[in-house]
């Protein structure tokens, strides 16, 4: 399932008020765990995280005696009635990689997402629990997952889409070099082969490249690159990077929109494409709308479309107004 369509689901169900559980698998780097997040804040939700494999079960609540009674002392994570986190306010409690936790944390799991509570003490109303994890074909260190505890939940496996990454990129400051190049090599977004030491994928793009880009020594960025992504998907995206830093200057473009030159190899259209979205404003739109027209029109669909994500206020310009009619079958 697509993020945007995995997102759209896990809120409505939320918003609906359905308790049962849900985890979301797919292999790693996918952003998996930064959806969960992006719905509590969407939904102006308390989020609380976990990480289950590295969680003990006496971390789940350890036993204390008060003579003649015996009871537990719960986590100060875990959202229990009366407790800081019952606000009324909802919220998700998440544990990431879960498919990794060992049979007896998956075993006091299933009970929580089944019965809402944790050793007798429930959890506060309105709170919810997803999880989130590998799959054991990743060759993450994914264990088989108990039978009752797959049977409480909602599974929904993550399919990357380079457009919803897209959207997310533009929205999150990650590099528009990065950005461009994925729309231009689509396939390597996430590349994920358990067979290799370092793969491409959505986290190490935008965690990894994206920082690196004009910090590290030039002669240093390959290395880095590859020890990001892999060897492969580092060294096209250096060339791409040597194209994109020998693009007309976009000052000058912007100066000239209807007499600057318009490059025709593929690369370079891409790597404009993303510095000309990069440096949109309210002010200077109608300039990048005249240049993109000028440009293929798959590529003046890119540049705004680009822009229109990183900066949500140029939908209210005169110059997008027009542009949209002309592009109104593209766009809608």
């Amino acid at each position: 399932m697509r993020a945007s369509t995995l997102k759209d689901t896990i809120t409505s169900l939320l918003k609906a008020g359905v308790s049962r559980s849900a985890v979301i698998t797919g292999s790693p780097g996918g952003g998996k765990t930064s959806i969960v997040k992006q719905i509590a804040k969407d939904l102006n939700y308390q989020y609380t995280q976990r990480h289950l494999p590295t969680l003990l079960v006496e971390d789940m609540g350890v036993p204390m005696i008060d003579k003649p009674m015996l009871y537990y002392k719960l986590p100060d994570w875990f959202p229990a009635k009366g407790s800081k986190f019952d606000t009324g306010q909802p919220g998700i409690l998440c544990f990431d990689d879960r498919n990794q936790a060992g049979n007896d944390l998956q075993k006091v799991l299933a009970n929580l997402v089944q019965e809402r509570e944790l050793h007798g003490i429930p959890m506060a109303d309105n709170w919810h629990v997803i999880s989130t994890g590998n799959r054991q074909s990743d060759r993450a260190g994914a264990n088989r997952i108990l039978s009752h505890l797959s049977d409480r939940e909602f599974e929904f496996e993550l399919e990357t889409h380079h457009h919803d990454w897209v959207a997310w990129a533009s929205e999150n400051g990650v590099r528009p070099e990065v950005i461009s190049f994925i729309n231009f090599k689509t396939d390597l977004l996430h590349k994920f082969d358990p067979q290799l030491d370092k793969n491409p994928t959505p986290r190490s793009w935008s965690e990894g490249v994206s920082p690196a880009i004009d910090v590290v020594p030039k002669e240093a960025e390959m290395a880095t690159f590859k020890g990001a992504i892999g060897e492969g998907p580092a060294s096209e995206f250096t060339g791409f990077l040597k194209i994109a830093r020998k693009l007309p200057n976009p000052d000058a473009i912007l100066l000239n929109p209807m007499t600057a030159e318009v490059p025709t190899d593929p690369a370079t259209l891409y790597a404009l494409s993303g510095s000309l979205a990069h440096r949109a404003t309210t002010s200077n739109l109608e300039r990048i709308v005249q240049y993109s027209e000028r440009m293929p029109p798959e590529f003046s669909v890119l540049t705004i479309s680009m822009a229109l994500r990183r900066d949500k206020t140029l939908h209210n310009t005169a110059a997008f107004g027009n542009w949209v009619i002309k592009h109104h079958d593209v766009m809608f």
